[in-house]
């Protein structure tokens, strides 16, 4: 897929468009527009009245989606926000309830091949990493401004990374020399943080660190753990949340979240009824999750780490359903 530039291959394409159980006359919502990979077929799965919105709060994203949508202009919306604003957007266009939500939390291609953008460590560019360029703050001013505390707790929390604390005092090291300004200029600080026998044997030396800084500035995670509950809120009976995600934050976020709202009793184990009167939002669709085929994974190693899971909105729950929740 090519428009303005943005490319993208959609991942878990056919697994998503299958467990979003399109119905023509639904009411559909892409949180993570992108390039409109995935959208393009839901929008072509629509007749009168079936819509779709779109979200995204990258602008090179929004211009590439609605050039790629246009045939299908009179039943899409494309709105440039982040998806934690979801109820807003939908409460703008007149909708209380939508039949199905999709987010793939990949970063685009076109995101991290672009130079410019600051997202790979692989080209020279300046240290920039904003999903969204109308936000003032960029990876430069973490790297840089952060204590060597804060430094080291975003490497670890977010990066997992073992050298955390060594590559945070190598920074700071560093930037008291003279500020780092590149990508390039912060693959020469962590390389010189990690041993060299370590580098020999694992991957690029800076892609955890990267990660790390990316997720912090752009605030993923906090994004998506304050959002789940109001997107299963947002469904109709019947509709479906489906999340792609890449590492193990993000899905470990999703996972929680779907177990507390099929099953939110907070009574002791013991007790014989419950007492709390939290009652269940619906059902995981996925006890695992969902993984690309091998076929899929060969033709676009990016796909390799993620994995699909899906969440049901039930209101009336079977009796077979409702004891499981007792």
């Amino acid at each position: 897929m090519e428009e303005s530039g943005f490319k993208h291959v959609s991942v878990l394409l056919a697994e998503c468009l299958e467990q979003l159980k399109i119905r023509p006359g639904g009411i559909y919502v892409d949180g993570t527009l992108g390039g409109a990979g995935h959208s393009c077929h839901i929008a072509a799965a629509l007749t009168e009245p079936g819509r779709l919105i779109g979200i995204d709060q990258d602008a090179d994203a929004v211009r590439a989606a609605k050039e790629r949508l246009m045939p299908y202009q009179e039943r899409v919306l494309v709105v440039r926000n982040n998806y934690c604003n979801i109820r807003e957007v939908l409460e703008k266009e007149g909708i209380e309830a939508v039949d199905g939500i999709l987010l793939d939390l990949g970063v685009s291609s076109y995101q991290l091949d672009t130079p410019g953008r600051g997202f790979s460590y692989r080209e020279d560019a300046p240290l920039d990493m904003r999903m969204d360029d109308r936000q003032e703050k960029t990876a430069k001013d973490i790297i840089n401004g952060y204590s060597e505390q804060e430094l080291y707790r975003v490497i670890r929390d977010y990066g997992e990374d073992n050298f955390a604390k060594n590559i945070a005092k190598h920074i700071v090291r560093a930037r008291q020399e003279k500020t780092i300004e590149t990508t390039f200029e912060l693959n020469e600080v962590i390389r010189a943080a990690i041993p060299a026998k370590v580098r020999a044997k694992a991957g690029h030396p800076s892609k955890r660190t990267f990660q790390a800084v990316r997720i912090e500035l752009n605030r993923e995670l906090e994004v998506l753990a304050a959002s789940l509950d109001t997107m299963i809120d947002l469904l109709a009976p019947g509709g479906r949340l489906c999340i792609i995600t890449f590492h193990s934050l993000e899905d470990r976020i999703v996972k929680t979240s779907f177990r507390r709202n099929e099953n939110p009793c907070t009574c002791p184990p013991d007790f014989p009824v419950c007492v709390c009167k939290k009652k269940p939002k619906g059902v995981q669709i996925t006890k695992k999750p969902i993984l690309p085929s091998e076929k899929e994974m060969e033709e676009n190693p990016r796909s390799k780490s993620a994995k699909l899971r899906v969440f049901e909105k039930r209101t009336c729950m079977t009796d077979k359903e409702r004891q499981r929740h007792i």
